[in-house]
């Protein structure tokens, strides 16, 4: 049974997918979808609850095994500057992917008045915030480093890394720092501000 559901609900993806490239995100309703998939809007409202819900999970749920992959890098036993400058590069290679930056641009520019934001943002970048925060915590707990909080750390630590590339990419401008150096000083930096000094 949980396989049929797991089919149904991955062939509405699929439909959703395929309409929002279509006619993109403001254009598609559920009807539409509805019938790319071949059943009723009420089957869709069984598995989603809102067009934004299903927009997020459509366009996200294309990075899963990307985003698993960057959550998994902190589960290292490495020391914090080299988890840091892993997850670090693996974060910017994620968020600077084309596909990437144009979910933003429709977020940005038609979400307005809808809840298709936060939608968004708790299926992406806040997973992301969220197993970075667990990360901080654990190695404040083992004396690595001082913080004010874990959310502070982490939001600081993904401000370093993104100064100077993410923003200028996503107004289309290609020519930004390098992303390896823009880790290192991020990490540099991170360690300066929070690290404990081994004595």
């Amino acid at each position: 049974m949980r396989s049929k559901t797991d089919e149904k609900r991955n062939a509405i993806i699929a439909a959703a997918t395929a309409v929002f490239e279509e006619v993109g995100y403001q254009r598609a309703s559920m009807a539409m979808i509805a019938a790319r998939l071949g059943g009723s809007k009420a089957t869709l409202y069984g598995y989603f609850h809102s067009k934004e819900q299903l927009f997020a999970t459509a366009v996200t749920s294309a990075f899963d095994e990307t985003g698993e992959e960057l959550l998994a890098s902190l589960a290292s036993t490495d020391d914090i500057a080299t988890v840091l400058a892993h997850y670090g590069r693996l974060y910017l290679d994620l968020v600077t992917q084309p596909e990437i930056l144009a979910i933003q641009r429709t977020v940005l520019s038609e979400g307005q008045g809808t809840t298709l934001g936060q939608e968004v943002y708790e299926l992406g970048p806040q997973r992301g915030l969220n197993g970075l925060m667990e990360f901080l915590e654990k190695r404040a707990a083992a004396g690595e480093i001082d913080l004010p909080s874990p959310e502070i750390g982490a939001l600081h630590f993904k401000g370093l890394v993104e100064a100077g590339i993410t923003e200028p990419r996503l107004y289309g401008i290609t020519e930004t720092r390098d992303k390896r150096e823009a880790v290192e000083t991020a990490v540099a930096a991170f360690m300066r501000i929070y690290g404990r000094s081994q004595t």
